[in-house]
């Protein structure tokens, strides 16, 4: 199983490695910059051969990254929207630098143009990203997310309508987060809540797409349309969703990531949250 942990770059991006290998995680998350300012120093080719060394003596099977939480591709503001492409690419080229994969991004906030103004200009910006990093591999991987206030994502029409109106559809990829989905609506809870979920993602948007999991319980209830995440188990969501999920065959082989509270101890509680979900793995 692919799993693992969003870990801190601090002291270098190599030491998320070794803290991801200290707490057991085969897949990992990282930032490739500050997650809440604009500008980056350059990425140095110490710190990607270190970084891409230590990737490869870890254990570590797949790393992505998860993009600033500033850039918004929806944004009606022009300078705003213009500075989220250019942090967006930069940071796709960060990620190419140090052998990442992919970029979790959320798409983006409408701030009142509505959903679908705001989707049309996500997906312009979206366009304008790729065609900058047209050489580039690094995939863009969408998050559904909890619709907060004007976030969009939150339904899987509006991840399906940017797949239509995105032209350079090829380098896009999805992830799904658990306390999101609940968030928005979408009840785990039960066999057949489950179920429905999943096969409305499939109907509406396509598994093919899902290219990663944010495995993280909730800290308030069913279609609150709040992004609180909290320890596996220990949420309104409960163990057996994150049961249902362990033991989808449909689901094996993608990698699957907690952002669950770190503190006080972020290794112990790591440790605590993966040993659930491998439990949870096992079929009785």
């Amino acid at each position: 199983m692919l799993l693992g942990a969003h870990q801190s770059i601090e002291g270098g991006f190599d030491q998320a490695l070794l803290r991801g290998r200290e707490t057991g995680c085969t897949s990992l998350q990282i930032f490739v910059k500050s997650s809440s300012q604009w500008r980056a120093r350059p990425l140095t080719s110490g710190e990607t051969e270190a970084f891409q060394n230590t990737c490869r003596a870890s254990g570590i099977v797949f790393t992505v990254a998860h993009s600033s939480y500033l850039i918004n591709l929806g944004a009606r503001d022009q300078a705003l929207w213009r500075r989220s492409i250019e942090a967006c690419a930069e940071e796709l080229r960060r990620c190419d630098a140090l052998g990442i994969p992919g970029l979790i991004l959320h798409p983006g906030v409408h701030k009142g143009a509505g959903e679908e103004e705001g989707l049309k200009r996500i997906a312009w910006g979206l366009d304008q990203v790729l065609e900058e990093t047209r050489n580039l591999r690094v995939q863009i991987i969408l998050e559904a997310t909890a619709g907060q206030g004007t976030v969009l994502g939150y339904r899987f029409e509006h991840l399906a309508r940017l797949f239509e109106l995105v032209q350079r559809n090829k380098r896009l990829g999805l992830c799904l987060d658990t306390c999101h989905l609940f968030a928005a609506g979408y009840d785990l809870r039960t066999e057949e809540g489950y179920e429905r979920t999943m096969e409305s993602f499939d109907r509406i948007v396509g598994l093919h797409h899902l290219k990663v999991l944010h495995l993280n319980d909730s800290k308030k209830p069913l279609g609150s349309r709040v992004d609180r995440h909290e320890h596996i188990g220990k949420g309104f969501l409960g163990l057996q969703a994150f049961r249902f999920i362990m033991q989808d065959d449909r689901l094996k082989g993608l990698p699957m990531i907690l952002e669950t509270p770190k503190e006080p101890d972020p290794v112990k509680n790591d440790r605590k949250n993966l040993a659930t979900l491998r439990r949870l793995a096992k079929k009785s």
